[in-house]
Formats: C-alpha cells, structure tokens, sequence
C-alpha cells in the first residue's frame, strides 16, 4: 500500500493470487485525479466516504456512500473529487470474461453483457464489493470467490442488458481503426498526426475528429493510455519498470511514473510489489 502524504492519500492496487481475473483498488484520494482512461474489462466501484466525480461520455456522475459506479469496457472515463475532503473507495476490475461467463450461467443475458446505468443507490451491492475486498485481504480464496459472483448477479440481474453489437465502420471510423492498430504496432516510436494521416489517405483534423468520435478520446491521449496498459502487462510478467519504460516509448522510468500513477492510482514500483511479481531483474 503506497504510505499517506501531507494530502492524507493512500491507495493499495493488487490482485488476489485466487482471483486471477480480478484486480482490486482500495484508497483515499483528495488531489489525484484520473485523465481520461479506458479499461479492458469492468469497474465496479464503492465510495465510502466523501464524493467521487467520474466524468463519462455522457456527464458527470457524483458518487457518494451507498452508491455504485458500473463502467462497461472501453469506456473513456476520468475521476476525481467531488468534495474538499475528497473520496476513499472500493473498486473492482474483473475481466470482461469473469462478468460474461456468470451472465451466461445465472441469467438470460447472451453475448457481451454491459450495464446502462453508470450510477445506482445500491448500498448492498456496495458493501458486497467492500466485503470482497475483505475477504482477499484475510486470504479468504471461498468467500471472495462466492461474494463477487453474488455481487456480479445481483448488479446483472438488475441493471445488466447485452451490448450492442459492433455496427459496419464506414468512412472516417475505418480510418480511426486503422489509426488505432498503427499506433498498436508503433507504440515506442508513433508517427506525427500529420504522418499518420498521410499513410491513410486523409487529413490530420479528419483523423483527429474521426478518433475521438470512435474511441472518445483524441490519439495521444489514447496512446498514453494504451502504453499504460502494455506496461501492466510487462510489470505483471516480471520485467522491471525502467525496461517497460523505454519499451512501449516513454522516455524514461519517471515519465512513466507520472503517467502510470494518474491512470492507475498507484506508481509502477508499489503495483509490482503489491502484485508479488517476481522481477526478471533479480
């Protein structure tokens, strides 16, 4: 758990060895704030003090006690505090396959399954995602396990539909796709905009315009984004953070420091650590 500063903040991210596809975040928060990030999976998230903003596509949602935040993936969001004193939460992050495979069990949802709603009264279901939390922290692999998938049906069987599906792209979508996968391939080294758009075949404001509409965020700052999740995934396979670093194209370990600790909550160093990632280093 990183230590509390003059701010009061402090935050534990980690992942329970007996729940490989979920990840955990516990903290209080007061300055932090989240840039606009996109999750592969699902958040679940219980504030337990204080208010939490989350800016979506739609608005802002002001989450309080009692509350629960449902984020659908790849959905752009931020966060910060919605109260001078701040917010302390309990968040879950279970892999879009965890969520889709107790829908397919429990209920009659079919394909990807996503939530509507953003926010719910909820304060059951939000002392259910505190109660996982407790018990992974006590090492309680049978109560976290039943406690999560009673969580999941509940917040399914409630405010749970299938997603639409994936319409035909067209026009300057196909271009914003092919964008996306260029700047997945050139991560350490990604060409201007101008470039880029030249490769495509159009201009730097119509990719621009294009991008953002498809994946709510402009180039840069999806490409952040997504250099943040390739490195979690290194950091999980034990490569030290100053090798992810320079890996993915940052330039060096304190400006992925910066970066990694506004997406994640936490720095690289304390998510390794708290993970018991073994490091190829040693």
């Amino acid at each position: 758990m990183t230590g509390a500063d003059g701010t009061g903040e402090w935050a534990r991210h980690w992942q329970y060895a007996a729940l490989p596809d979920l990840d955990l975040l516990r903290a209080r928060y007061v300055r932090h704030t989240f840039p606009r990030h996109s999750h592969e999976g699902y958040v679940f998230g219980a504030v337990t003090g204080g208010v939490e903003d989350v800016g979506l596509p739609g608005g802002t949602v002001h989450a309080v006690p009692g509350t629960v935040v449902m984020i659908n993936p790849e959905v752009p969001h931020t966060a910060r505090s919605g109260a001078p004193e701040g917010w302390a939460y309990a968040t879950l992050y279970p892999s879009a396959q965890v969520v889709n495979d107790i829908a397919a069990e429990v209920t009659s949802l079919r394909g990807t399954v996503g939530f509507a709603e953003t926010r719910v009264t909820d304060p059951h279901a939000s002392r259910l995602i505190t109660e996982v939390h407790r018990a992974a922290e006590e090492g309680n692999a049978l109560a976290a396990d039943s406690l999560l998938r009673v969580l999941v049906t509940r917040l399914l069987s409630r405010h749970g539909s299938p997603l639409p599906g994936l319409a035909a792209h067209a026009g300057g979508a196909r271009n914003a796709v092919r964008a996306r996968a260029a700047l997945e391939e050139r991560m350490a080294a990604p060409p201007t905009l101008e470039t880029l758009a030249a490769e495509l075949g159009t201009g730097p404001f119509a990719l621009l315009r294009a991008f953002k509409k498809e994946y709510g965020m402009p180039p840069h700052t999806w490409l952040t984004d997504a250099r943040v999740r390739r490195v979690r995934r290194m950091l999980d396979a034990g490569v030290a953070p100053a090798e992810a670093a320079t890996a993915v194209g940052f330039t060096d370990q304190p400006h992925l420091n910066r970066h990694f600790t506004r997406i994640v909550g936490v720095p690289p160093g304390a998510y390794q650590r708290e993970r018991g990632v073994p490091r190829s280093d040693r």
